[in-house]
């Protein structure tokens, strides 16, 4: 033993870090795959496997520590961003704006109660900063809060507590949103699958999604003019993906002129392929069809940097390639092909054509499946030193008495997110495959939390038992469970959202993975998973900046 010590103590001090934590990682990875009735730590368990490790006192050089720990939260915050940026903006669209008003609710909500735990017991603001992040399973919000005391001049130790508040608090984190569903659900005495069956029902009536329609042109005003002359065609956001006439298919361009007596196949939103038909004449008895001739449907991904921007007008398939754009897929969303939509990397675009011609437009627009699992490293170094730099800048809130930075948790979150929507710039593709993705936020927050619960460790367990532990771990109930609770509540008897709806949005409020498994336990449906990828890029940037406002607010007052 005394030969491992010897051995291990002359290791150099980057060595003896990483080898550090790769054995709290590892051990961290395995206590969080142990499951008990269904739950489990998950990640959490790297930061639990931390404290152990460090409780038995490991001397490891602070500045190689204070790199990775800062290392791992930029590239978690990062990646989140770029996978979240896509779908940010139409989040707030439709139900959106209501599952996102209650989760801002549930933020400012917990965000108040750590404020008065601060004022009204004398708390310090390191250990109520660690509570709060802790209290809402948000490892990016203890990122901000450590970064934001550096940047107030606090002390190392105090710099190091909310890491130690943040450990006590997080068992009750996870356990108090699988609480506060459950009492939801047995208060109110809900049954899933009726919820479930419910929201299916909802999701059908108010689908959106694109059909096809046959129709034939029985208008006398119509005869003679141009596709694209048909009126409330582009204003409806309708595509003509084929045309009969005399029992011939052929993919039209824009410039094809329809007689009486062509049929159409019009692809396009429900309601509006009800109002062409009435434009234009009467459903077809006899379904359209393309057997007998060599046209057919494919979908093609757009890889090719050189289209990237391009609006569909400009390349104008239909006229060079003999193809039509039925539908582009864009993040899981369908869109209208209208003659304005710029291309992004990763599109999946419906055509329709010959297997020549279509084999000529995928040739335009890339079509690359090596493309999509490839990383591009350039655009991701630059996007994190952008993020890196827009971090650092100041910006001052009316009533504030000192200036908020985003740092190095809100700044790369922000910028990842404003170019993942952007898409590209010039030849830089902003896109992740999303197995990479996932690689580097797990290696990101791993690194994290071993950092954090070694630095935790030495101070965790007399704190608990011999200190304050025990209280804090109260308070850091309070945080969890009030707003949860009380939103919950509003947004099921007031607002009449469905129940599965709830647990998703008390999971995406939380940003607790966790808890959105628990959630699909409860039944399988779509609802859970929706509601918190709709929340969760709103509330992740909320919980970040949030930790940094309580330090300008109480921090100059004796915090």
């Amino acid at each position: 033993m005394q030969d491992v010590s010897r051995f291990l103590s002359g290791l150099p001090d980057v060595g003896y870090a990483m080898l550090l934590l790769c054995i709290v990682a590892s051990l961290g990875l395995a206590i969080g795959k142990l499951q008990m009735k269904g739950i489990s730590l998950g990640i959490g368990g790297v930061l639990f496997a931390g404290i152990l490790v460090g409780h038995f006192g490991v001397g490891v050089d602070a500045g190689v520590m204070e790199f990775v720990r800062e290392f791992g939260l930029i590239l978690f915050v990062y990646t989140i961003g770029i996978q979240v940026g896509p779908g940010f903006f139409s989040a707030f669209k439709k139900a959106g704006v209501k599952l996102n008003a209650l989760a801002a609710t549930l933020v400012v909500m917990g965000t108040a109660i750590a404020a008065g735990i601060h004022i009204i017991t004398g708390l310090p603001l390191p250990v109520v900063l660690g509570l709060y992040s802790g209290g809402v399973t948000n490892t990016p919000s203890l990122g901000a809060a450590q970064q934001m005391l550096k940047e107030v001049g606090a002390g190392a130790e105090a710099v190091a507590t909310p890491g130690l508040g943040y450990a006590v608090a997080y068992p009750f984190g996870i356990a108090g949103i699988l609480l506060a569903m459950l009492l939801i659900r047995y208060l109110l005495r809900i049954v899933p699958d009726k919820e479930a069956e419910a929201f299916d029902a909802e999701r059908r009536s108010q689908a959106a999604e694109f059909e096809t329609m046959d129709v034939a042109i029985r208008n006398p005003n119509l005869d003679g003019l141009e596709i694209r002359e048909l009126p409330g065609l582009v204003r409806l956001g309708v595509v003509a993906s084929r045309l009969m006439r005399r029992g011939e298919v052929q993919v039209p361009e824009s410039t094809t002129r329809v007689a009486l007596g062509d049929t159409l196949r019009l692809v396009g939103p429900k309601p509006s392929l009800h109002e062409m038909r009435m434009i234009l004449g009467e459903e077809a008895k006899d379904a359209l069809s393309a057997q007998g001739t060599d046209i057919r449907w494919e979908r093609i991904v757009v890889t090719e940097s050189n289209v990237l921007g391009a609006s569909i007008g400009a390349l104008n398939f239909a006229r060079a390639h003999h193809v039509v754009i039925s539908r582009v897929n864009r993040a899981g969303v369908e869109l209208s092909p209208i003659a304005a939509l710029r291309l992004q990397f990763g599109d999946i675009l419906t055509v329709i054509g010959t297997p020549e011609n279509i084999h000529a437009a995928a040739g335009i627009v890339g079509n690359s499946e090596r493309r999509l699992q490839q990383v591009e490293l350039i655009p991701v170094f630059i996007g994190i030193a952008l993020g890196v730099l827009v971090g650092s800048i100041p910006f001052f809130l009316p009533g504030m008495p000192a200036a908020l930075k985003l740092g190095l948790a809100g700044g790369p979150l922000i910028v990842a997110i404003l170019l993942s929507r952007i898409g590209h710039i010039g030849p830089l593709v902003w896109f992740m495959p999303p197995v990479a993705n996932h690689a580097l936020r797990e290696i990101g927050i791993v690194l994290f939390l071993a950092v954090v619960g070694l630095k935790s460790g030495e101070r965790f367990f007399d704190t608990l038992i011999h200190g304050d532990g025990l209280v804090w771990m109260a308070y850091g109930a309070l945080i969890t469970f009030i707003p949860l609770v009380v939103v919950g509540f509003v947004a099921r008897l007031i607002l009449g959202v469905n129940y599965l709806t709830v647990c998703g949005l008390l999971s995406g409020s939380m940003t607790d993975p966790p808890a959105l498994a628990f959630a699909n336990q409860i039944s399988p449906s779509e609802a859970p998973a929706l509601a918190y990828a709709t929340v969760y890029p709103l509330v992740m940037c909320m919980r970040i900046l949030a930790p940094q406002l309580l330090v300008i607010l109480f921090w100059g007052a004796g915090g």
